[in-house]
């Protein structure tokens, strides 16, 4: 619709208390209202967008859902167990555990979700296709020597080929956990920023520049750019610079990740396993670990002490003052 097709919009004056009517053609009209909308537009969305909101559902665990109903539905029809590994419950005398916190995930486990979750990425991705990236697409920007096959968009990698290009990336750069979840964080931004798909055509260099922001943004050594071309000997420094550029300038240079988006992701990532059978590792809690975990508790409990603290006006009286009684957690 042209400019000169426009209906007038009605509008409240708030100068003179009435409902008057406006054209969008009118110079002085048009361009704030044309603001207002694109601001609209733009807070929306960031609700909606999952790595910025804490409230908005990860991207990877709706896709995730899909393959999960039709397996529990296959199984029910063909009356096959579910074959989940044997759980382990605790008891009175002992209580099991894994190793994997909010603050240090458990790595090897960590990558196989994130690794997962990316796979569901690219399985569910949107049928009709969107646009593709030159600065993503492998066949442009091949980061190894050999030569490209022609159909080297047309096949879906397994879970296994993602988890072993990630953890190579990891392990030879000596990466975190949470830079995984970091790294995850920023590959669905990207997708919700740019509008664009992951697919076979571009996922590695995708993956390769999340990592590559995840590790300068989190890590307190960063890794650079040189680094990953020991690790991929056949890319150059340029490449890499000009992909950490342009991931940045379609994240709109926001790398902000929220405790509260990291704590979702994490905990996402918990419910993606446990709908995939792909359990962290259980163990018996050890004297030597409950007195570790008794350490950081009280730790916790002396760094916080004084923001649990209610703040008391002059004016209150010493009479009606209650405090809330904390007791400590100790495990023994």
């Amino acid at each position: 619709m042209s400019t000169w097709e426009m209906s007038p919009l009605q509008v409240w004056d708030s100068s003179w208390g009435f409902r008057a009517q406006r054209d969008l053609r009118d110079p002085d009209f048009s361009p704030v209202f044309m603001y207002i909308r694109n601001l609209i537009i733009t807070n929306l969305n960031m609700e909606f967008n999952p790595s910025d909101h804490p409230r908005a559902s990860t991207i990877f665990l709706s896709k995730s859902q899909t393959d999960v109903r039709e397996k529990r539905k296959s199984l029910f029809i063909n009356h096959h167990p579910p074959g989940q590994i044997a759980r382990k419950y605790s008891s009175c005398s002992t209580i099991f555990l894994d190793d994997s916190t909010v603050s240090q995930p458990n790595l090897k486990y960590t990558i196989k979700c994130v690794a997962l979750a990316i796979y569901y990425h690219i399985k569910n991705r949107d049928p009709d296709g969107r646009m593709l990236l030159d600065i993503f697409d492998e066949n442009l920007h091949p980061l190894s020597k050999s030569e490209v096959p022609p159909d080297y968009d047309k096949h879906n990698p397994e879970q296994k080929q993602i988890y072993r290009f990630v953890r190579t990336l990891f392990s030879a750069a000596q990466l975190t956990a949470e830079c995984a979840i970091v790294t995850l964080v920023y590959l669905e931004r990207l997708l919700t920023y740019a509008e664009i798909d992951i697919c076979p055509a571009n996922w590695k260099r995708i993956v390769l520049g999340a990592i590559l922001l995840a590790s300068k943004v989190w890590d307190d050594q960063a890794v650079w750019n040189v680094d990953y071309c020991q690790i991929l000997k056949d890319i150059t420094v340029e490449d890499m610079n000009e992909l950490e550029r342009q991931f940045l300038e379609l994240l709109q240079f926001n790398i902000n990740v929220p405790s509260s988006v990291y704590a979702k992701y994490y905990f996402d990532l918990r419910s993606l396993a446990e709908a995939n059978n792909l359990s962290f590792p259980l163990e018996p809690l050890s004297r030597e670990r409950a007195h570790k975990l008794e350490a950081i508790s009280r730790l916790c409990e002396d760094k916080y002490k004084d923001l649990r603290r209610p703040t008391r006006k002059r004016s209150a009286s010493a009479d009606n003052l209650t405090l809330p009684r904390w007791s400590p957690a100790i495990i023994s």
